[in-house]
């Protein structure tokens, strides 16, 4: 016997798939999203279109990257070219910048690989007006942790840096077919403005804080030896004794443009 809402396909574990079913918080997410006509709005994963249709009858128009073959078939059937644009491939490789902007992105993203889609969008901030995901709940609580918590770390700062983040509320298990074995989470993102963003170099801040939570028991000093000397910890007023969880989004931009500006120790 098929199960209804799969409608006959088969979940696939190498794609991550889990397939929203519940319509209470299907029409929840969609009243976060909040589609408006004119929006550029694209989906990522749309499986077997739960948020798919409801976003249609918001939108005159809406894109979608999907990557399983049986899916896209399914929705060729359904939709006309002239209300939804298939992408057909990988969301960590596809180019966001080709759909225009400002871009409004949604999704439930497949949870396997949500930290490399996440960097990977990141890197369309520009074009982005805003961001608004499906996630394991575990991964929401570090995008949107604080310094100083369990939580915090290397995604909590890259994001917080790019993004101003919001957990808006939980899903549970049983709100997918089939129904996956963790909590989840809704999380917003908004674009900062670039004047905002303060790193005069982003590559060196991201390797910064890379190194920083590489080894997050080892202090800074040992962590970011390459990077800062004591007097180069002197003049930014960082105690070299404190590990990277300890320090904010700005502290991290702070020790990259001094960097910068300074070069490495000798």
């Amino acid at each position: 016997m098929q199960d209804r809402e799969t409608d006959g396909h088969r979940a696939r574990k190498r794609f991550g798939q889990n397939f929203l079913s519940d319509p209470n918080i299907i029409r929840r997410i969609i009243d976060a999203i909040k589609p408006q006509d004119g929006d550029i709005l694209v989906e990522i994963g749309p499986g077997l279109g739960a948020m798919t249709h409801p976003l249609i009858e918001r939108v005159p128009h809406l894109h979608v990257v999907e990557i399983d073959r049986d899916l896209i078939a399914r929705l060729r059937e359904r939709y006309s070219p002239d209300r939804l644009s298939i992408h057909e491939g990988d969301a960590l490789k596809f180019d966001f910048s080709t759909l225009g902007a400002p871009l409004r992105v949604a999704g439930n993203l497949p949870y396997n690989i949500s930290t490399p889609i996440l960097f990977h969008l990141a890197e369309f901030a520009d074009r982005v007006k805003d961001m608004t995901f499906m996630l394991q709940k575990e991964v929401v609580m570090r995008m949107v942790a604080e310094p100083g918590t369990e939580e915090y770390g290397r995604l909590s700062v890259m994001l917080q840096y790019r993004f101003r983040m919001g957990r808006l509320f939980d899903v549970p298990p049983g709100a997918f077919r089939p129904a996956p074995k963790v909590m989840s989470s809704i999380v917003r993102m908004v674009p900062l403005p670039a004047e905002q963003l303060g790193a005069h170099d982003d590559a060196l801040l991201g390797e910064i804080v890379t190194a920083a939570f590489g080894q997050r028991r080892k202090t800074l000093r040992n962590t970011l030896k390459d990077y800062l000397d004591e007097a180069g910890f002197a003049a930014l007023g960082i105690d070299p004794g404190l590990r990277g969880e300890r320090l904010s989004v700005a502290e991290f931009v702070a020790i990259a443009n001094y960097c910068s500006a300074h070069g490495r120790p000798a």
